[in-house]
């Protein structure tokens, strides 16, 4: 639990000195796995430093050209939901860190958790944990 506040505490004050709102790991999204490998082979894949590209301020690596060029087409479509927060963390008002392979996919959208236990908590009411999650993000929780 102390590495949970320390890591949330972290994030915060990084947040706070560089006006983000997202989780970023030394400035690459969802550290450094392949968003669009979620959708194309429903598994978290890690990306290749080679294969890169900035969006949002974030730096994205993909597993292959092919992802990277899915992704230029339509990014919005691929990036996490809440900035790569944790949505459940997010849901319940506050800012968590994600692990790449705790991943659930609703309605073409990508959602992240703290961890796969967590992630376990967010399926059990996920419907209504996006909508408050949803509610959240707009009021400002990461701003």
């Amino acid at each position: 639990m102390k590495k949970l506040v320390l890591a949330v505490i972290i994030v915060l004050a990084s947040m706070g000195a560089s006006g983000q709102n997202q989780f970023l790991t030394n400035g690459v999204a969802i550290k450094g796995y392949d968003p669009v490998a979620y959708f194309e082979s429903n598994k978290a894949i890690e990306g290749n430093k080679a294969i890169s590209t900035n969006f949002n301020e974030a730096i994205y690596y993909f597993s292959t050209e092919q992802n990277k060029t899915l992704f230029l087409k339509n990014p919005a479509q691929y990036v996490p939901q809440f900035g790569g927060f944790c949505a459940y963390g997010v849901s319940e008002g506050h800012l968590s860190p994600t692990e790449p392979e705790a991943f659930t996919l609703v309605d073409g959208k990508l959602y992240l958790n703290y961890n796969l236990k967590v992630k376990e908590l967010w399926s059990k009411d996920r419907e209504a944990r996006i909508v408050r999650a949803n509610e959240n993000w707009v009021k400002g929780i990461a701003k």
